[in-house]
């Protein structure tokens, strides 16, 4: 179930990264900055440190960042640095995992 949901979410960053590179004139699709004003604002406004990270490809990395009070967002950032929100919600669960649940 986990790698399911990694592999959607993986999925959908990607769609995200490519539909970023060439947005339509009238239709901003993404915010976008650099890595580290992003970061620093997550953390200022809404207490959000980073839990996960994962590889897309040479290209991009994949950032889940959370706050204890629940609030998410994710983050795609490319090799130049750049970075976009692609995905931010609330209520947050950490599962952990057992020594008998295969991921």
């Amino acid at each position: 179930m986990a790698r399911k949901l990694i592999r959607i979410l993986t999925g959908a960053a990607l769609l995200a990264l490519a539909l970023a590179v060439q947005p339509a004139a009238a239709e901003p699709i993404f915010n976008c900055a650099e890595h580290s004003k992003i970061v620093e604002f997550l953390g200022s406004h809404y207490s959000e440190k980073l839990l996960a990270v994962g590889l897309i490809n040479e290209a991009a990395i994949l950032e889940v960042y959370v706050s204890e009070s629940g609030s998410w967002t994710i983050l795609v950032t490319n090799v130049s640095g750049r970075s976009c929100v692609v995905f931010a919600g609330q209520n947050w669960e950490t599962i952990p995992v057992g020594p008998d649940l295969k991921t």
